[in-house]
């Protein structure tokens, strides 16, 4: 019911509003406790009580007519301006300088600045860039907190995993030079300075308004404890880096509890689509990437290859029983490695231990071929590989490895299976990658003989190159809206529909017609009416919250299901009695981020 007070204020529905009645109550009782409450304009009357509730904070739906600004709106009349695509990295440093959680980053970032500065002056020139909001960003990287005690970042320079500080160091990298104030977060302290948090008074005031926050899943956990009631005013602003993905089946906390699919990383509820990955893997959630360095034509021509192998390992622990594959490829090539001293390596490895990338990098450029060794998984190293020149020889995983046979994926949120180390290489294919059952030695010898009788040029994909993710990260920064516009991208132009047969998922069927599942396009199609537009009559109808498959229907008897909970939608899950109706689009060509309408 709508509601009146005599100052002509009405109140919308108060669905997805549950505690409004109660703040109205409580504060129209207290405002004049605080003078905070007063600065915000609250005077005791009932429109300066429900525009506070709605505006300042977030307990009641705004008011008809209020026409309250998106947060990039909101930044530009605080001064934010229009972004400028920047010729310098310069203005990240200061923030980062003497601190030891960015020092990794820092490095990486410098030492790329050249190849930032051309690929945004490139992307510039091709793109019509000058209707951009410059937005206050928040990056929040969650395991390098001084909470978090991880100890990663200082790790970084001993041996540790660097995949996470690559993606962290190119995403600061990006943000800086598409134009936007990037805000950088080590601590909850920190943090706390760049939002409202709700107390028993009125809400702590943010040095900036934020319209973006970047972190990941301990980041999440950090930044919802914090922020306990103003969560849902942030909610849709997060972006949370997720290496291997979320699935529905374990982002639903009900789901989740439902079915006894407990997870450290899961339960967050929230849309699957702000789930940002390392690899484009997972439709239903968001392909941020990284980039690999590209080498200047001199440095190639400066360096002959030499008949040696570099093994891709640095823990000496992931050596352990490969010795089989190494003997053979030994018989070709002198083999090199850069791993700590955890276990004893063959004798006649040449191992250099933990090196810089860029020792890396020109140990890669002397040698013909990057040895996978089954593990770590799709890590970016073999991409370096393939932009230096040298093949990757990709390890097939006999079963595929996923959370059910796996130690390294049981608390992860996916039943995703990897058929391969690095299933996005296996994808590249040969003659750039050449994926072998390293127990089957005539297959591992077939490989390294067929690459040692071909000379490839360096290779990247362009998603992965500093110009592809300044498009890619500068279409989702305007074009992905989760808290005002929904459901305006990718544009409903680009929907392909596709019917999924039984015990096939809408990732696979997609797929199949050279096409991807796009989860945005889910509610669309979740009604009776779109389904006879496909030439499905529904003769029954339910709307569940039961099934990971709708909206989809049963050809038998043309039940049709439909799905209650947007949550719950999902590009990868298959039934073995319902054909799925499924969303997909196009994509750019070596940009599946990206529909070729999008851009």
């Amino acid at each position: 019911m709508e509601k009146k007070d005599g100052e002509n204020c009405i109140l919308p529905p108060t669905d997805g509003y549950p505690h409004c009645d109660m703040k109205i109550k409580l504060l129209k009782a207290n405002w004049s406790s605080d003078p905070c409450y007063i600065r915000h304009g609250v005077n005791g009357s009932m429109c300066s009580l429900l525009i506070y509730l709605s505006e300042i904070e977030s307990w009641c739906p705004v008011l008809p007519g209020r026409n309250i600004l998106p947060a990039a709106a909101q930044n530009t009349k605080m001064g934010a301006g229009h972004a400028v695509i920047r010729d310098s990295l310069k203005g990240l440093y200061p923030a980062m300088e003497g601190r030891i959680e960015f020092k990794w980053m820092h490095q990486r970032i410098s030492s790329m600045e050249d190849i930032w500065v051309e690929a945004g002056r490139s992307f510039s020139a091709k793109y019509q860039l000058t209707q951009r909001t410059a937005k206050h960003i928040l990056v929040h990287p969650g395991f390098i907190t001084r909470e978090a005690n991880t100890h990663m970042a200082e790790s970084a320079f001993t041996g540790g995993p660097l995949g996470e500080l690559v993606q962290w160091s190119d995403l600061i990298s990006t943000l800086h030079i598409l134009g936007h104030h990037v805000h950088l977060s080590a601590s909850l302290p920190e943090f706390k300075k760049f939002v409202r948090t709700n107390t028993s008074v009125c809400p702590s005031q943010p040095s900036v308004e934020l319209s973006l926050i970047y972190t990941d899943i301990i980041g999440l956990r950090q930044i919802e404890a914090v922020l306990s009631e103003s969560w849902m005013r942030y909610q849709c602003m997060m972006r949370v880096l997720d290496s291997f993905g979320t699935e529905a089946d374990f982002n639903h906390a009900a789901w989740v509890r439902r079915h006894h699919l407990d997870s450290s990383y899961g339960s967050l509820n929230i849309l699957l689509k702000q789930f940002y990955t390392m690899f484009p893997h997972t439709p239903d959630n968001t392909f941020l990437g990284f980039t690999v360095q590209s080498l200047v034509e001199s440095q190639l021509r400066s360096t002959s290859r030499a008949q040696q192998a570099l093994v891709y390992g640095k823990s000496a622990m992931y050596w352990q029983g490969k010795e089989a594959m190494l003997d053979v490829i030994h018989k070709y090539l002198d083999i090199h490695g850069t791993a700590d001293k955890s276990a004893p390596l063959p004798s006649y490895v040449k191992n250099h231990g933990i090196v810089k990338g860029s020792e890396v990098h020109s140990l890669l450029r002397q040698s013909k071929v990057f040895v996978g060794l089954s593990f770590p998984y799709e890590g970016p190293a073999p991409l370096e590989a393939l932009a230096n020149g040298c093949a990757f020889l990709n390890p097939r995983l006999h079963p595929p490895q996923g959370r059910l046979n796996s130690d390294f994926f049981s608390d992860k949120p996916t039943f995703r299976e990897l058929t391969s180390q690095h299933p996005y290489a296996e994808f590249i294919g040969e003659p750039y990658v050449w994926t072998v059952d390293m127990h089957n030695l005539t297959d591992v010898e077939r490989a390294l003989t067929a690459i040692l009788n071909q000379t490839i040029e360096p290779y990247i994909p362009y998603e992965f190159t500093c110009e592809g993710m300044l498009q890619r990260v500068n279409i989702l920064i305007e074009k992905q809206d989760f808290c005002y516009n929904m459901g305006g991208w990718p544009p409903l132009s680009a929907l392909q529909v596709v019917k999924a047969e039984v015990n096939t998922s809408c990732k696979q069927a997609c797929q199949n017609e050279g096409l991807i599942c796009e989860p945005a396009f889910f509610p669309h199609l979740n009604n009776a009416k779109q389904f006879a537009s496909y030439g499905v009559k529904c003769e029954t109808s339910e709307l569940s919250d039961f099934y990971l498959v709708p909206p989809a229907y049963n050809g038998k008897n043309n039940h049709c299901l439909f799905q209650s909970d947007a949550l719950l939608f999902s590009c990868v899950r298959s039934h073995e009695t319902f054909t799925r109706i499924c969303p997909c689009r196009d994509y750019i060509k070596d940009q599946i981020a990206l529909c070729k309408a999008c851009v």
